[in-house]
């Protein structure tokens, strides 16, 4: 946090989810412990920041780093 910390604009902890389909809503679950916005000149460069990251020495984690692109006028 400390060493990339002036990226990083939110992180929040990971609530109960919920899954919209046709036929409703239901309870759902998925893998997503916690999750950070933050802002990079480029998505490899927002990628390279989590490289070696802590939580990367629990066995079977990962980090997805998605790119996120403002939505338009509805």
């Amino acid at each position: 946090m400390s060493e990339h910390g002036s990226i990083i604009l939110a992180t929040e902890a990971a609530g109960k989810t919920k899954r919209v389909t046709p036929s409703g809503v239901s309870d759902a679950k998925n893998e997503i412990m916690l999750y950070a916005f933050v802002e990079a000149d480029s998505h490899e460069a927002a990628t390279k920041a989590f490289e070696n990251h802590p939580h990367l020495g629990i066995p079977g984690a990962s980090i997805e780093v998605m790119a996120v692109r403002p939505v338009g006028a509805m």
